[in-house]
């Protein structure tokens, strides 16, 4: 399998304005706008967080759109974000890391090597089409996703997205922010070792221990260590 690479980090919110008033708080900078998902009823706001270790690197804030369900029927939103008990966490805790996304060159062989891979038998979900227009040119990208909605595996397997010819950063404006570093930590720790590997993802940390996700962003603030702590 080609080398996968981190994408994207999700950072959920109750709400869109909440999750930018966590970013200033929490990072010391504003968002940039970002966009709708009709076919997801959600809505986000953008950071680039590109780093040498990280080319490409964006975190995506990102919310239910009051009023706006699914276009697709009987489908949950990604991430997770119809499920009760995070909702509850976001309520209780406010905005944080719930996930991560990664690129593939080949989302379909990606989630067949999951599939198939020995130790694993992972369903990724159904591989989705989804588009939308920006002022740097049409978005338009590949993406796994189960009809229940779930990330899997407390959110540190992640979901696979191929880009077409444009990629969100491309045209995303410095923000401040650089990931220095992200590890996943979940009890049953060599499963997940093996579904990464099968995605080409086999260097990314794995640590034993209750799920977790941990990324370190570097800040105007300094080091600022995020974390999703199981859900």
């Amino acid at each position: 399998m080609a080398p996968a690479e981190i994408d994207h980090l999700v950072i959920a919110a109750a709400s869109l304005a909440e999750g930018v008033a966590w970013c200033e708080a929490t990072l010391g900078v504003t968002p940039a706008p970002g966009g709708v998902h009709p076919l997801m009823g959600t809505h986000n706001r953008l950071l680039n967080i590109a780093s040498d270790a990280f080319p490409r690197a964006y975190a995506e804030i990102i919310a239910i759109e009051p009023g706006k369900a699914p276009s697709r029927p009987k489908t949950h939103r990604w991430f997770d974000l119809d499920d009760a008990a995070l909702q509850a966490a976001l309520a209780q805790r406010g905005p944080h890391l719930i996930h991560f996304v990664a690129r593939v060159p080949d989302a379909h062989a990606a989630t067949q090597a999951l599939a198939r891979e020995e130790h694993a038998h992972i369903d990724r979900g159904h591989l989705l089409e989804a588009s939308r227009d920006t002022p740097a040119g049409r978005l338009e990208w590949q993406i796994t996703v189960r009809d229940d909605g779930q990330r899997l595996f407390y959110g540190a397997l992640p979901t696979l997205i191929q880009w077409g010819a444009v990629h969100p950063t491309d045209a995303m404006p410095a923000s401040g922010l650089a990931l220095r570093s992200l590890r996943v930590a979940h009890p049953r720790a060599p499963a997940l070792s093996a579904a990464l590997t099968a995605i080409g993802m086999g260097s990314l940390p794995v640590d034993a221990g209750p799920p977790n996700l941990v990324a370190v962003l570097d800040t105007p603030r300094g080091p600022v260590t995020l974390e999703s702590q199981g859900l």
